[in-house]
């Protein structure tokens, strides 16, 4: 097996997030959660549903990067508006995004970063699907950065979602539909597994430490005894995803790609 890169051991990681999902809509948004997502199909969850990310249901997940249209497989219309009352609002969806900003309630900033809510020192998207998304279908993230940045001290500057933070719940309102599930960064996989919904180290990537994931982290950790590794991928995965990403698109996202054993790098 050739030394696989960190970009996919992290496409590995990531659709691991959706082993064991059944019949519901995968959707990875960005190259490295929409491959994973398309591994997942085609290895260990054959029946999710993927989309040619337009208007149709594929029978197999469409390669990422410039492709003709007639290697779609459609296996069902699905337009904008049905999409939203045949996945989203029926929790039949897992979405896997990528957030500017995290806290430790799972709460995410995709809005505004810095200042005040009038004037933001940054403007970014706004909170887009994020609040009906959240509160409606299962979500994973993807952060190809680990940072103190991301996983902020404190409650993110502007929240986007809907998280586990009982200061955000309304009397009454109804949160059982809130489904927030792992976290997989450039050093390693978190869940929302420890008491009360807090986040939980599940897996250090290859070479890379605890206290490292620490340093990283503005806030506190749940860490359950000795923290396993996070598995390489195989040799049938790494031609999987050559095939998902024949252009290396997925060499890109992650700054200078290194091995994804980082003590083979050193």
């Amino acid at each position: 097996m050739s030394n696989p890169t960190l970009a996919e051991l992290l496409i590995v990681a990531c659709s691991e997030a959706f082993r064991g999902n059944g019949e519901i809509v995968a959707t990875g948004i960005g190259p490295i959660p929409r491959l994973g997502a398309s591994l997942a199909k085609l290895t260990h969850t054959p029946e999710l549903l993927m989309t040619d990310g337009e208007a149709w249901l594929v029978e197999e997940p469409v390669p990422i990067g410039p492709r003709g249209y007639d290697d779609r497989k459609p296996a069902g219309y699905l337009p904008f508006s049905r999409y939203f009352d045949s996945a989203v609002w029926t929790g039949k969806r897992h979405a896997m995004v990528s957030p500017n900003q995290i806290d430790r309630f799972g709460q995410m900033n995709i809005s505004a970063l810095g200042g005040t809510y009038d004037k933001p020192k940054v403007m970014m998207l706004g909170a887009r699907g994020f609040p009906g998304n959240t509160i409606h279908h299962a979500n994973s993230m993807f952060v190809p950065g680990h940072s103190k940045r991301v996983f902020v001290e404190g409650e993110v500057d502007m929240v986007s979602s809907v998280g586990y933070n009982p200061a955000r719940r309304i009397p009454g309102g109804n949160y059982s539909g809130v489904d927030l599930r792992q976290m997989i960064t450039d050093l390693c996989v978190m869940d929302f597994g420890g008491p009360d919904n807090a986040v939980r180290l599940v897996s250090v990537h290859p070479g890379v430490t605890v206290d490292q994931v620490k340093a990283e982290t503005g806030f506190d950790l749940v860490i359950e005894g000795d923290v396993p590794t996070t598995r390489l991928p195989t040799a049938d995965e790494l031609a999987i995803i050559a095939k998902l990403d024949p252009h290396n698109v997925r060499a890109s996202v992650i700054k200078d790609n290194p091995s994804a054993d980082r003590k083979v790098a050193a």
